[in-house]
């Protein structure tokens, strides 16, 4: 799962619309509300940068190799309770409706807290799980390579690249 700054308004705007038509939130001014959760996730990728910036560091102290980043990174995201993976998901979804609560721009929130959820959490994953989408279209267009050889790991990010600029995520 990961969230892509350009995404960030298309999921804010999608947020808002679904609960305001399903009447769980009344609003009375949706842009102002989209800028409200928008806010929500560009904190959390801020602070994703943080942890990343924070391995990186870690890892030049350490020198340990780059196979080690995923590992170094979840160990720092643990001990700050920073969610990754599926995690973010129900963790962006709570933000949320905390800054609702917040907000001057949501005039009542009717919805069950836990029906809210459910449904951020189905808009949210729809756009997060975009890379493992992107994977398995570049694994489907280079399987007539090996996988682990050096070719296939200079065409495997040569094709993600291209997939991601094509998908307006770069």
């Amino acid at each position: 799962m990961k969230l892509y700054a350009t995404k960030i308004p298309v999921i804010a705007a999608e947020l808002i619309r679904r609960l305001k038509d399903d009447g769980d939130i009344e609003v009375n001014d949706p842009k102002e509300a989209q800028l409200d959760v928008e806010a929500v996730l560009k904190e959390y990728l801020r602070l994703d940068r943080e942890m990343t910036e924070q391995a990186k560091d870690l890892m030049e102290r350490r020198r340990l190799p780059y196979e080690q980043f995923g590992k170094i990174k979840r160990e720092l995201c643990d001990k700050r309770d920073f969610p990754t993976g599926e995690d973010s998901l129900l963790y962006l979804a709570n933000q949320t409706l905390e800054a609702f609560m917040h907000s001057l721009h949501v005039e009542e929130v009717f919805g069950d807290d836990g029906e809210m959820r459910k449904k951020m959490t189905v808009v949210l994953k729809k756009h997060m799980q975009v890379d493992a989408d992107i994977d398995r279209e570049v694994r489907r267009r280079i399987k007539n390579l090996e996988e682990g050889t050096a070719s296939w790991e200079v065409e495997y990010g040569r094709v993600m690249e291209n997939l991601r600029q094509q998908k307006k995520l770069v």
